[in-house]
């Protein structure tokens, strides 16, 4: 194997592959990074029985062939060769780079123990790069991180004809986001449980081009894999991952048809008033939001020690409330609105409250966050 590519494209295009690479690998070639050079250019893969990860590129290849390397060994060296074309080696079992006058040599680990890469499912459909990622990123807002429920740490996508929906849920809140995208058949109809971090890792990976291809395979769950793909540059970059196994909760009827207050609030004002007020707020201690007369006061602390409190403008229609909310989770919902202007709708004070942001004709985000106890 010889070849010779430019030193920004493959340090770009490796440290793409290895992000996913595991930590803990069960088998020392899980933390290979796969090398095949052939007539079409240059492959880069990696892949850990559940996540793979597979870039193209151009490179000018002399001699074909195939190598396993340490990925994060050569992703390190890659960031840092200097600005100069890169030549690629192999030499027995050593692979060796050469860039400028910076040269390094690389044990190679045995190809034939690593796995063969997941085949890519059929198409589904495709969506705007921009659009999918900035979607993707509202919708694990809400995704758990607690591995003892693995059902929660995913993201149900859910796909009818022309509209995407994204739901997550870690039990105190729960976020939704519906987009629009463009399915292969207008009868388009399916569902998949995919593991949030990949998720929000790919979408936010593959803006480079502008659309991403989501194909997903009809097993719907457990044996089922989901495969995103995009241009990046002269070449393709792809990732499929398994789907997680478990039924998802059925979470949509948890937000309201009715509301009994509406208060309306400048986004960048409450938030650094949420941010300051919860300064005084003790671990896993709400803050209360009082809405009334036109105004929101916030306030936490009690007794001896340290309070704090503020007021802010608000449109309220309907009734007075009083409520109080975790403000980590709280502050994640609102930093998650692109809107200025958010809307906070209320049933009761013992209900959740459904975040959104304040915009003419579009479904757009939603986070609805239960309310927590506050202290007497």
């Amino acid at each position: 194997m010889k070849f010779r590519i430019e030193r920004d494209a493959l340090a770009d295009a490796v440290a793409w592959a290895a992000r996913s690479l595991p930590v803990r690998p069960s088998v020392p070639v899980l933390a290979g990074l796969l090398i095949e050079a052939g007539q079409e250019g240059l492959v880069l893969s990696t892949f850990d029985y559940e996540t793979s990860a597979r870039a193209t590129l151009n490179a000018e290849v002399a001699d074909e062939g195939t190598a396993l390397v340490s990925g994060r060994l050569l992703a390190d060296i890659c960031r840092n060769l200097p600005a100069k074309p890169v030549d690629v080696i192999l030499d027995g079992s050593r692979v060796t780079l050469t860039c400028g006058s910076a040269r390094f040599s690389l044990q190679t680990m045995p190809v034939e123990d690593y796995p063969s890469l997941p085949d890519m499912p059929a198409a589904t459909g495709t969506v705007s790069s921009d659009a999918f990622a900035q979607a993707v990123s509202q919708a694990v807002t809400a995704a758990g991180r607690d591995d003892m429920l693995p059902v929660l740490t995913g993201v149900r996508i859910e796909i009818e004809g022309e509209s995407v929906n994204l739901l997550a849920t870690d039990r105190f809140r729960l976020s939704h986001r519906e987009l629009v995208w463009h399915p292969h058949t207008p009868d388009e109809s399916a569902a998949a449980l995919v593991p949030a971090k990949v998720l929000a890792d790919t979408a936010k990976s593959l803006t480079a081009g502008s659309q991403i291809t989501i194909a997903l395979s009809a097993s719907g769950t457990g044996d089922g894999i989901i495969g995103f793909e995009g241009q990046v540059g002269g070449g393709v970059r792809r990732t499929t991952t398994r789907l997680l196994d478990g039924e998802f909760p059925k979470v949509r009827s948890l937000f309201p048809s009715e509301h009994q207050t509406v208060a309306v609030v400048d986004k960048a004002q409450l938030i650094e008033s949420v941010k300051r007020v919860a300064l005084v707020a003790e671990r896993n201690t709400a803050i209360q939001m009082a809405f009334s007369d036109g105004v929101l006061t916030l306030e936490a602390g009690s007794g001896e020690d340290a309070q704090a409190s503020e007021a802010l403008a608000a449109e309220i229609t309907g009734e007075d409330i009083t409520t109080g909310f975790n403000p980590a989770f709280l502050l994640d919902g609102l930093g998650a609105i692109e809107e200025p202007v958010v809307e906070l709708a209320f049933t009761q004070s013992s209900k959740p409250v459904v975040i959104s942001g304040k915009s003419e004709g579009s479904a757009g985000f939603r986070y609805l966050l239960m309310p927590r106890r506050l202290l007497s």
